[in-house]
């Protein structure tokens, strides 16, 4: 059974706005809903600042829900790292959002000394559909 989170969901987002106060910058950016053992559940409020022409959530916002969900579910299963880096993301965009927002589960599928390996699915609230299917490994600095 996976390790129960060592940092809560009030601590996890505690810890991004204060080394990482930019999410925030020009609109609503993305809030971690949820951690659990391995996972994080992240909102991205529909916004303009999100949007592309057409009015659809851009590739790039959804990118960046996918990379901090990882990010938070690292945070949540090891404490404040804040070094810990991306070193790889790929996404498979699935369909388009729809306008409303968007909920993104991260799922550790390894955690190690050095890395972490993950994925993200990304969905419209409310929906059961994908409309992302991201992967991502992150860089552990030596504690």
């Amino acid at each position: 059974m996976p390790p129960e989170p060592v940092m809560s969901r009030e601590a996890v987002s505690a810890f991004l706005d204060e080394v990482f106060p930019q999410i925030h910058h020009g609109g609503p950016g993305p809030v971690v809903e949820a951690v659990g053992p391995l996972t994080a559940t992240m909102r991205l409020p529909y916004h303009e600042r999100h949007l592309r022409p057409g009015g659809t959530i851009s590739g790039p916002a959804m990118m960046g829900l996918a990379d901090v969900a990882l990010y938070v579910a690292v945070l949540a299963s090891l404490g404040p790292v804040p070094l810990a880096v991306t070193t790889n993301l790929s996404f498979n965009f699935m369909r388009k959002p729809g306008p409303r927002d968007l909920i993104g589960e991260a799922r550790l599928m390894k955690l190690g000394r050095q890395l972490a390996v993950g994925e993200v699915l990304i969905r419209s609230e409310g929906e059961s559909e994908l409309v992302c299917h991201a992967t991502g490994t992150y860089a552990i600095p030596p504690r």
